[in-house]
């Protein structure tokens, strides 16, 4: 059987010519072949590649978004299992996974080959013509060393950026600028030279091939597939095999893969109709095309007629060497003045900091921060600081509200710098939990910013780096359980309600731990039974198990960005962003860091805008200028707030659970609201009550060993921070920092053999250290209980910082800072109504939308009212609300109705924008909302007819002032009180002209029966309940009961009530909004989800 081989030519590296004119015959018995070139007499070659077998060079993941579903380590164990040395990855337009797959194939001892499934417009890649252009071609890339990888990075981005229409598309152009370091497989389905074949033009084929062939030479080879379940398939490659023979360019053996075994083709099959939203015929289970993992005896067995093309796979695997330099990493090129670096730079920097900051310059303060440079400069991250440094300096003198968080906050020359906000000698803060010299890892600095102004400061970084050099990060939405069994249920073609029932009952994961499938059907018994019990339910959880954890789609990172040196594309493929106009990363954050490119975090924070907003409130309403880095963290008016549980709004402090500990506690100093912080997570919050009573009572602090008073003084010798952990293991269990970091990372991941290692050595260090065994075993059960969840010191003291911020402007500035929380929840009726009734609570009226008063956002009047704004009402856009509010600026309050439709002359001002303004009581100064309403047809011609009357010429005064008096209302009856509460609830999300208990006024004075008490006080208790029903849902169960879930509300706020089929058809009649209800039974917790399961209920 003849065979190709490919000889490098004297050209260069990246020439290559096929040796087409050689003939070889192998010699079987002794695995060599016998190479004779015309006109020369026989030689026998041993080719090293002769023992070598089929590699997979055609290979998708789960990356190829909804077209695959093998996970990139299954690939890898597949590989390995098989015996193969070798494994290419080729997703569809992307390398969303090339880093993970190189190191994943390094690690098991499999040599990883980088490559593409690229889609190739039909014309250019301009070209975006439909049912023209719409059609791609396919071609597979493979890197065969750094150029080649480099020109990956290239295509890819432009094929996304320049060529994207449906898919993201390379041409000839772009394949011929960047071709160098490739390998080129003719995908054997998709390839451009496939169609003429099927329809029989070999001379348009041949063309093709020639084409491929000039601009790959000898790098070029023809795909052939086997799949004898295709109609046609081995006639097409009949002819493709002749041809390419023909045409003297090799064969290579390919099998694509989409997932790893056959029985996962209905998996597969799913994924493409989660992504199409379309629904699976079960007709394709008779007739599944097998695009499996095969192995390499199957290998052998569907290519015995054509070894050369296995032989050929091994080739290409001794032509691609790519080796990639991870964990390398670049910072962005920060102007150094000329004689000076980028170490002298913030030396000069931090020095400056002392008087800035007014930190005294002791000797012990001088040596921490030398101490501090020297560990930054050897490691050589002098230029990442100065680049923040510069970032939050711009933030500052453009007035835009920062807060540097994480461990950061323990560098004195970050506070010096300017970085970050709090003092670390103040909080004893260790530098070494942020950077040590023995870390291997890069610093990371994370930045909240007033998320109303993220994109100024990303728009300074673009002007003064360069765009081409800045890219927000990518990430990947994952199909978790709940999702992959909806998505799962919905292709299947079962109804909503049954993905939704299964859906609810796979628990939510917990502090950034998901719930898999497997592990909610051994925890959730219900679940279990379901499974059991309901074949359906048992499909449909079987095949999401196998597309649990995949890639869904790609969206932007929430807040990392990265700057880069030279263009981002020399480090990553870059994409647009799916939903937006961002340039974003294909790589994900922790590829993103192993590609050489260092993540800053520009997180967007509401409070940090609403702090802002009040602030500036203030200083323009009162003439106060309230100084936020200088605040006395002292102010008594603030504490008394807080031990009073009136948290609402304050940042990191507000819901039940973490006002009732304040109220207990009664908080007096920053440390304390820092401990708050911290132990308020699973795990640590057991601590909050012995944190609490030790505060009360001083008696109660005790040691476990005199060597731990230091390290927990400050909070009662309880352990609160993952610091103190880290310190106990260093001082009295001996271990080093970097030992520290792995322990806490151990603790973190909670594996129960790490654990036990772990223990083991603490244990002993401890021991060895002179600490009592039985002391020691108590301490690690604190210590066990604690680190999984445990927040760093350092974080505690920024998030602290920023409680305390929030908490002192609303004690002190209360309806300035109630007025910009409101403005901040603009749009989210739910949330508009919690904080309305807080502001009642503290005695703030705020008074309902006005045309004549209100502007965009919530508005102060006085020291007690609060104006809603307009841009808060629901399906009313902030286009027309600017109009009006420049009509009234230039002209004054409207004077009726005709007068305010004369002056608004904005399009928009439509019937449902008109209705909406009608309905929320914005109009009532100029009329009664019945009337204007059932008159609005002749509202909307009047102003129309105004919109179309010309305004330039004087002689049509009076023409308009006739028009104005023209206007005449048909009297209607008034609308009802309950009409106008259905109407303001629907467009504010509260109730402003009474509220539909208020006839029920007297039942509701104990406020031990609220709401708000039962869910803070009442969870797991029967209890009663009464309020209004806002809402009703019937839904029906698999046996045809029907059940209800409403919604109740009553003065302190709402909560959803279950009536289970039992307690639903004795109550029917009451299962329905609009009524009042009295109800008992008890609030269930579910998924974190408060609900009332109702026993009995009765009309008020």
């Amino acid at each position: 059987m003849s065979s190709l081989l490919t000889k490098k030519s004297d050209s260069g590296p990246d020439r290559r010519r096929v040796a087409h004119l050689y003939c070889i015959h192998r010699h079987h018995s002794s695995g060599s072949f016998t190479l004779r070139q015309s006109g020369e007499k026989s030689a026998v070659y041993t080719d090293p590649m002769s023992a070598r077998d089929f590699v997979h060079l055609h290979v998708h993941s789960h990356y190829s978004l909804l077209e695959a579903i093998p996970k990139i380590p299954e690939l890898v164990a597949a590989a390995k299992a098989d015996g193969q040395t070798a494994l290419a990855l080729t997703d569809n337009g992307n390398l969303y996974g090339a880093i993970d797959f190189y190191k994943e194939c390094r690690e098991h001892g499999i040599k990883p080959i980088l490559g593409v499934d690229f889609f190739v417009a039909p014309r250019t890649r301009h070209d975006k013509e439909h049912r023209v252009d719409d059609h791609t071609h396919r071609l597979v890339l493979l890197a065969r060393n750094e150029m080649g990888y480099r020109n990956l990075l290239q295509l890819v981005s432009k094929s996304h950026l320049e060529g994207f229409y449906d898919r993201p598309r390379i041409d000839r152009e772009l394949m011929e600028t960047y071709r160098d370091g490739l390998v080129a497989i003719l995908p054997s389905f998709g390839g451009e030279h496939i169609q003429p074949i099927r329809d029989n033009v070999p001379a348009r084929a041949k063309e093709i091939l020639d084409w491929y062939r000039h601009i790959y030479g000898g790098d070029c080879f023809v795909e052939i597939t086997r799949h004898p379940e295709i109609e046609s398939h081995e006639k097409l490659m009949r002819a493709l095999v002749e041809l390419a023979r023909k045409q003297k360019l090799p064969l290579v053996a390919a099998h694509d893969v989409y997932f790893l075994k056959q029985s996962d083709a209905l998996a597969r099959e799913l994924v493409n109709k989660i992504r199409t939203a379309s629904v699976l015929n079960r007709d394709f289970e008779q007739g599944a095309h097998d695009f499996s993992f095969i192995s390499r005896a199957r290998a052998r067995e569907l290519f015995a007629d054509i070894p050369e093309a296995i032989e050929n796979s091994a080739r290409i695997v001794e032509m691609c060497n790519l080796k990639l330099k991870l964990g390398l990493w670049v910072f962005p090129d920060f102007p150094i003045p000329a004689k000076s670096s980028a170490n002298e730079e913030l030396r000069a920097l931090a020095e400056r900091g002392f008087a800035i900051r007014g930190v005294p310059e002791t000797k012990e303060n001088k040596e921490r921060v030398d101490y501090e440079l020297s560990v930054i400069g050897s490691k050589g991250y002098s230029p990442y600081f100065l680049v923040v440094a510069d970032l939050l300096r711009h933030a500052r003198d453009e007035k835009i509200l920062t807060n540097t968080r994480g461990s950061a906050a323990g560098s004195l020359v970050s506070y010096l710098s300017g970085i970050t906000t709090v003092n670390p000698i103040e909080y004893q803060l260790p530098f070494e939990r942020f950077l040590n010299p023995e870390r291997p890892s890069p610093p990371d600095i994370d930045m909240d910013l007033a998320d109303n102004r993220r994109d100024e400061l990303i728009a300074y970084v673009r002007n003064k780096y360069g765009e081409d050099k800045v890219a927000q990060i990518g990430t990947f939405g994952t199909m978790m359980a709940r999702a992959a069994v909806r998505d799962v249920s919905r292709a299947l073609g079962h109804s909503y309600g049954v993905g939704d029932r299964i859906a609810k009952l796979i628990p939510f994961g917990k502090q950034g731990f998901p719930v898999t499938i497997a592990g909610a059907l051994e925890e959730t018994p219900e679940l279990a039974q379901l499974y059991k019990s309901d074949s359906d339910s048992r499909e449909v959880l079987d095949l999401a198990q196998k597309i649990e954890g995949n890639a869904r789609h790609v969206g932007v990172h929430a807040a990392g960005v990265v700057i880069a040196p030279t263009a981002v594309t020399d480090f990553s493929p870059v994409q647009i962003d799916p939903k937006g106009n961002h340039i974003i990363t294909q790589y994900d954050m922790y590829a993103i860091e192993d590609a050489g490119l260092l993540k800053f975090d520009f997180l967007g924070l509401t409070n940090l805008s609403i702090l802002a907003d009040s602030v500036a409130r203030v200083q323009e309403r009162l003439g106060i200028s309230v100084e936020l880095d200088t605040l006395v963290l002292n102010d008594t008016k603030t504490y008394e707030m807080l031990s009073r549980g009136e948290t609402l709004g304050v940042f990191q402090l507000a819901g039940g659970g973490m006002t009732s500990y304040l109220v207990d506690l009664k908080p007096t100093s920053i440390h304390d609201i820092n401990a708050m912080v911290a132990l308020y997570r699973p795990g640590p919050m057991n601590f909050i009550p012995a944190y609490i009573e030790r505060k009360k009572d001083p008696k109660l602090v005790k040691y476990l060993d005199p060597r731990i008073e230091p390290i927990l003084k400050n909070s009662y010798g309880v352990i609160t921070y993952q610091d103190d952990v880290l310190e106990i293991a260093i001082k009295i269990a001996g271990y080093s920092w970097l030992e520290a970091d792995k322990f806490r990372k151990a603790m973190g991941k909670k594996i129960p053999k790490e654990m036990e290692a772990q223990k083991e050595k603490f244990t002993k260090g401890c021991v060895a250290h002179g600490m009592k065994k039985e002391a020691v075993q108590k301490l690690w059960e604190q210590i066990e209980t604690f680190a999984a969840y445990g927040f760093n010191k350092a974080h505690a003291a920024s998030y602290g910082n920023l409680a305390y911020k929030t908490a002192y402007m609303k004690a002190n500035f209360p309806v300035d800072y109630m007025a910009a929380v409101l403005t901040a929840d603009a749009g989210d009726v739910e949330r508009i109504a919690e904080v309305v009734a807080e502001c009642k609570r503290m005695g703030i009226k705020v008074l309902p939308p006005s045309v004549q008063e209100s502007f965009g956002n919530f508005t102060v009047m006085d020291d007690t009212s609060i104006r809603f704004g307009l841009y808060s009402i629901k399906n009313f856009g902030t286009g027309v609300s600017d109009s009006i509010i420049a009509a009234r600026k230039s002209g004054g309050v409207f004077a009726d109705i005709a007068g305010f439709l004369a002056r608004i002359t904005d399009k928009n001002l439509n019937k449902k924008s008109l209705e909406s303004l009608i309905k929320c009581g914005a109009l009532d100064e100029l009329g009664e909302r019945g009337e204007l309403l059932a008159n609005i047809d002749m509202l909307l011609d009047y102003h129309r007819e105004h919109m179309n009357t010309p305004t330039d010429q004087s002689s049509l005064f009076g023409a308009a002032a006739a028009k104005l008096a023209q206007l005449r209302l048909e009297k209607t009856p008034p609308a009802a009180l309950e009409q106008r509460l259905d109407w303001e609830k629907e467009l504010l999300g509260l109730y402003i002209s009474g509220h539909p208990l208020d006839k029920h006024k007297e039942k509701f004075t104990d406020p031990k029966k609220s709401i708000k008490h039962a869910r803070e006080h009442a969870r797991g208790l029967e209890t009663v309940i009464a309020g209004f029903v806002e809402s009703a849902r019937i839904n029906t169960t698999k046996n045809g009961e029907r059940m209800g879930f409403l919604k109740l509300a009553d003065f302190s706020g709402s909560i959803e009530l279950v009536a289970f089929p039992r307690t639903f058809k004795e109550c029917e009649a009451l299962m329905r909004p609009g009524i009042c209800i009295a109800v008992k039974g008890k609030i269930s917790e579910r998924n974190g989800e408060s609900s009332f399961v109702i026993e009995r209920a009765k009309a008020l």
